[in-house]
């Protein structure tokens, strides 16, 4: 049950910023699925033990591929269904933490937080970049391959 609401948490958060992105409205409901995609893949990887760094890059893939897909699909830029899918998979509570702990005086728990908070922010960059590249060589490829055979 609880992946039922943490898909239809990370669908409205998604679907929410694309309102304030303002994101076509018929690309809405595509920026919504994308979110919970990526999302839902990070928090069954989180809770099967893997390190949220891990799960972050996962995610993004799953993300990507999504964003892609619905890019494609519906004649539209990627980076519509990419800054609105992220949404949930960006540390903000950490980068909150780190900051809270900076206010405090605390700056060993601050720099613990602060480098979670970038290691995530890095992996999800990680994962978007390499799932691009993979498809443009892809493509590439087949595109190549596919006009030899013609």
């Amino acid at each position: 049950m609880i992946y039922i609401y943490q898909l239809i948490a990370s669908f409205f958060a998604s679907a929410g910023f694309g309102i304030l992105f303002n994101a076509p409205r018929r690309a809405l409901i595509s920026c919504g699925a994308t979110g919970a995609v990526g999302w839902i893949v990070f928090y069954l990887f989180q809770e099967g033990g893997t390190d949220a760094v891990l799960a972050s890059y996962i995610g993004a893939i799953f993300l990507t591929a999504v964003s892609l897909f619905n890019s494609r699909r519906m004649k539209m830029p990627v980076i519509i269904f990419i800054t609105c899918g992220i949404i949930p998979l960006v540390p903000g509570g950490t980068a909150y933490e780190a900051m809270r702990h900076v206010v405090m005086n605390q700056y060993t728990e601050a720099q613990e937080y602060a480098f979670q908070a970038a290691l995530v922010s890095g992996a999800i960059a990680l994962g978007i970049i390499s799932t691009e590249m993979a498809d443009q060589v892809f493509r590439m490829v087949k595109n190549k391959f596919g006009r030899k055979e013609a």
